[in-house]
């Protein structure tokens, strides 16, 4: 009986993984150079209701990515202290966080987004305060790696349907006057929609937003794409994945998500003389 539920329960992923509007398995391709991540770490409370920092150390350890944008990385009331131990986090997996300008002296992140990566420079850092209903912010973090230069977009949007609308302009609007060069856009998106009802369609052409739909919440049997992962131009993100470890499903109410893209690709092929990201993808 049991063998026979985990078949169902498999059989039930798969077929909400590649319903219509979601990224289907058959979209990933082989390759890419660097690994992107995002995940929403609840504060470190798992679903089983425990405090347990460490064990989502070891989850981000398990994902083994190269750039890693965290969520819900600070406590949410008082002085907003960071929650996890960074001195373990880089001895364990070679991850240091992006220098922002925390909340507090204590803190992690800016609006609880942190953004920790283990190769390639970082030239620019950009703080953004998110328009809409909730305090939220996103970070604009502009690095150089081996293979070239990659924008990355952190952020966390807000529960409600105006605010996201918001928030995905705001953000559309000041990268357009950054420097040109490969984004991606990663983090709780708070989105479970797909097409033209969703939230995030004023991302559109700029980035794909069904591009990225992996479902990843709750964690115990996700159904709901509110993690996402998008990529400018649409070619850059290889792959796309959940890391659904067995500690994954209980140290978070969200699973990480997880992309390869093809940054090296992107640039020999002659990104630069693509048009800006205001006008198309």
């Amino acid at each position: 009986m049991r063998k026979l539920n985990e078949k169902v329960s498999t059989a039930a992923l798969s077929a909400i993984r590649n319903r219509r509007g979601h990224r289907p398995i058959s979209a990933n391709r082989d390759g890419g150079d660097t690994v992107i991540a995002s995940y929403n770490v609840h504060k470190c409370v798992g679903v089983d209701r425990k405090f347990d920092p460490e064990r989502v150390a070891e989850v981000i350890s398990e994902i083994d990515a190269d750039v890693i944008a965290i969520q819900e990385a600070d406590k949410r009331f008082g002085c907003r202290s960071g929650l996890l131990d960074l001195a373990s986090l880089e001895r364990n997996s070679g991850l240091v966080p992006v220098p922002i300008t925390s909340l507090s002296s204590t803190g992690h992140g800016w609006h609880g987004n942190m953004l920790m990566f283990r190769k390639g420079t970082v030239l620019k850092v950009q703080q953004l305060k998110l328009p809409g209903v909730e305090p939220r912010g996103a970070l604009v973090v502009n690095i150089d790696f081996p293979t070239g230069k990659l924008r990355v977009v952190a952020a966390h949007f807000g529960l409600l349907k105006r605010s996201r609308e918001m928030q995905a302009k705001h953000i559309l609007a000041s990268v357009a006057q950054d420097e040109e060069m490969p984004t991606i856009l990663i983090g709780d998106l708070n989105e479970w929609r797909v097409g033209r009802r969703s939230s995030l369609s004023p991302l559109s052409p700029v980035f794909d937003p069904a591009s990225g739909a992996v479902p990843s919440f709750p964690s115990r049997f996700p159904v709901l794409a509110l993690d996402r992962v998008l990529g400018h131009p649409h070619d850059l993100v290889a792959a796309v994945e959940v890391h659904d470890s067995p500690l994954a499903k209980v140290a978070s109410d969200h699973l990480p998500i997880k992309a390869h893209i093809d940054l090296k690709a992107i640039w020999e092929r002659g990104y630069g003389s693509r048009q800006p990201m205001r006008e198309s993808a």
